[in-house]
């Protein structure tokens, strides 16, 4: 199946969506948001072993069809078919993070992002950074604060690469600089296979998903830790303890299906190779 025979009416569907279409700006602040609430940020699959695929029939079986979520690339990857369905002219980037990290750290490209060319201007959408990712489009255009229906977002020009920034609490944040060349798909089969495969990445052996909430809220868990962060930064957290306690999380709040088997698997994995409450600077 091609992007031609993307299933746009499930996509509709699965995010709740019954807006306008056509391809402009305010359509694709509206389908960042929805898409964001409804899909959760996730990488589970990675810890039961299976290596995530990035062609447009397995996206939309597992994030359309079978109401599971993706990371980075699964996510960019089902949002660019989709908008690519409506017309939208999308070319395809990747990101250095350095959340957490000095802000002209030396990064690889692990993170993908999508450029969209609007007569207002070029925009930056990803739906794909967890815990930061812009839940509006940003204007590719260093030096203005933007708003979202989260944080206050901002570029600042690091070496040709425009680095994004979300204002929090003890003020702006790193989240990731921009490569302002276009990608090609290949180059990320070979990102997403060292991501989801290398033993120092920290999918393997622990519980990461992420979910934008109501009133700029985001919903974050690892491992066994569960944190709610409002729009200025401030955040409640709280362990969970039992099995049935993971389930209902990954289910409820997170919207994942997900069967006991899996969910099982998950604990195991995070019990045997998981970094426990360790903090991680992309997941905090």
């Amino acid at each position: 199946m091609s992007e031609t025979q993307f299933d746009q009416k499930a996509w509709f569907d699965r995010i709740g969506y019954a807006g306008p279409t056509a391809p402009t700006l305010e359509t694709l602040n509206r389908l960042i948001f929805a898409h964001a609430h409804a899909i959760s940020y996730e990488t589970l699959d990675i810890m039961l072993g299976r290596p995530p695929k990035l062609d447009v029939p397995t996206l939309q079986s597992k994030m359309i069809t079978s109401g599971r979520g993706g990371y980075c690339f699964e996510q960019n990857m089902l949002f660019r078919t989709g908008l690519r369905s409506l017309g939208y002219n999308i070319t395809s980037l990747q990101g250095r993070v350095v959340r957490g990290l000095a802000i002209d750290a030396p990064r690889p490209a692990i993170h993908m992002l999508l450029q969209v060319a609007l007569p207002e201007g070029t925009y930056l959408a990803d739906v794909g950074f967890g815990n930061l990712a812009p839940t509006a489009a940003l204007r590719l255009t260093p030096g203005i604060e933007q708003e979202t229906p989260h944080e206050v977002m901002r570029f600042i020009d690091v070496g040709g690469e425009l680095t994004l920034q979300a204002k929090l609490k003890h003020g702006w944040q790193h989240i990731y600089r921009v490569i302002p060349y276009p990608r090609y798909d290949g180059e990320y089969e070979i990102t997403n296979w060292y991501t989801a495969t290398h033993p120092d990445a920290p999918y393997l052996g622990n519980i990461i998903a992420a979910k934008p909430g109501p009133n700029g809220t985001r919903v974050t868990m690892y491992n066994a830790r569960v944190t709610v962060r409002d729009a200025d930064g401030h955040s409640e957290k709280r362990w969970l303890k039992t099995e049935s306690e993971f389930g209902d999380v990954l289910r409820g709040e997170f919207g994942l299906n997900m069967s006991d088997q899996d969910i099982e698997g998950c604990i195991a994995v995070m019990k045997a190779k998981g970094t426990g409450d360790a903090p991680h600077p992309f997941f905090t």
